[in-house]
């Protein structure tokens, strides 16, 4: 039988906020939350952790610790069990400019230069007249690239297309199917989404046939098969004919992208734009495409990376790239070593992995400055 007269006690004051254990917050509580959660858990981190440091450290030994820096290819014949990258630092001009005349090598040190600065200077939010920079790097300086790197006027001396190559072929031909291929791949999605039954029709036949035919088969038919149908003595250059099969098949994919942004948005956006009184293409650029192109970043950023990668694809018409370089570079028997291919191929695998790893992560910070509230 209970007491009647039991006393209860009752705090009058908040005890003070205990810290949470060690071990289910910060690094620790992450690690003990996620590696070492259940013995399973355990028993993968461990494994997965080993097989893992292993790879590294066979990747950094051949790469760094164990890699031939300098000696030219005598050195690489004697430690063929790590990196030639004295093979690298040999042919490092020929991989940069290909056949590109050493007097005017210049001129590709200048447009590389200002493109960078361009690029950083675009996307620096703080950057004074930012806009402005980002509008001459996507509309003047392709142009005024060309005519510097082509010659022919102002007294520059005429550097034929067929002597371009290397790593300066690699960002012409991705920057010229960048540039071309988004405001392109935009009218081709407002295209297809057209009530005009010809504007329609036309759209959605380009869009259909250039995604139904390999990059391959357009890059042999701009270079070998397009010439047989120009008048005789009429030269189309080779490597703006690889320019524009490559801005035509991007494009193609690009509209898609864009079409998917398109149908993304909600009917009433299209409506309060009709309300406002606004003609098509004012609600298109003020209304419609700046929330169907900031839904689609990723996309776009990923078609992007789709075709600087797939720049490798023009040695099949001639004309030698970085990797194309590489690749003939690796061919001179005074390089015949075991270990040359392979830092070939790794050097090539690394600057392309930077570059694309750059777009990637400058899409992430675009795309997290834009949310306003749609990410889940």
């Amino acid at each position: 039988m209970s007491n009647p007269r039991s006393v209860f006690f009752v705090r009058k004051e908040f005890i003070s906020a205990r810290q949470a254990p060690a071990s289910t917050i910060g690094v620790l509580g992450w690690i003990r939350n996620n590696l070492f959660s259940t013995p399973f858990n355990s028993l993968l981190t461990v494994a997965l952790g080993g097989l893992g440091v292993w790879l590294i450290w066979g990747a950094l030994d051949w790469l760094i610790f164990n890699a031939v820096w300098a000696g030219g290819n005598e050195a690489c014949k004697v430690n063929p069990e790590g990196a030639c990258w004295t093979f690298i630092s040999t042919r490092f001009d020929q991989f940069v400019y290909g056949f590109y005349e050493k007097p005017e090598r210049w001129r590709v040190d200048l447009i590389l230069l200002v493109l960078f600065t361009g690029i950083f200077w675009s996307g620096w939010e703080r950057a004074p007249a930012r806009k402005w920079v980002g509008g001459f790097m996507l509309i003047p300086f392709p142009l005024i690239a060309w005519v510097v790197l082509y010659g022919g006027i102002f007294g520059l001396p005429v550097v034929e297309t067929s002597q371009w190559g290397g790593f300066t072929l690699t960002l012409v031909v991705s920057l010229i199917g960048i540039i071309v291929s988004l405001p392109l791949g935009i009218l081709l999605a407002l295209g297809r989404r057209s009530k005009m039954p010809i504007i329609h029709s036309t759209c959605l036949f380009f869009i259909e046939f250039w995604r139904g035919v390999p990059l391959i088969t357009v890059l042999f038919m701009a270079a070998y098969v397009l010439p047989l149908f120009f008048p005789a003595g009429l030269n189309f250059d080779q490597l703006l004919r690889a320019l524009i099969g490559f801005a035509l098949f991007a494009a193609a994919y690009m509209a898609e992208v864009v079409r998917g942004g398109l149908q993304s948005l909600n009917k009433g956006q299209y409506e309060a734009a009709d309300s406002l009184g606004l003609s098509y293409w004012k609600s298109m650029r003020l209304i419609i495409l700046p929330q169907a192109l900031k839904a689609v970043i990723p996309g776009i950023v990923n078609t992007f990376i789709g075709l600087f990668k797939d720049t490798t694809l023009v040695l099949i018409i001639g004309l030698l790239d970085l990797l194309g370089m590489v690749h003939a570079a690796i061919a001179d028997p005074n390089w015949s070593i075991r270990s040359v291919p392979t830092t070939g191929y790794a050097f090539v695998a690394i600057t392309f992995f930077i570059f694309c790893y750059g777009m990637s992560r400058y899409s992430r910070f675009v795309e997290e400055k834009l949310n306003t509230g749609h990410k889940r």
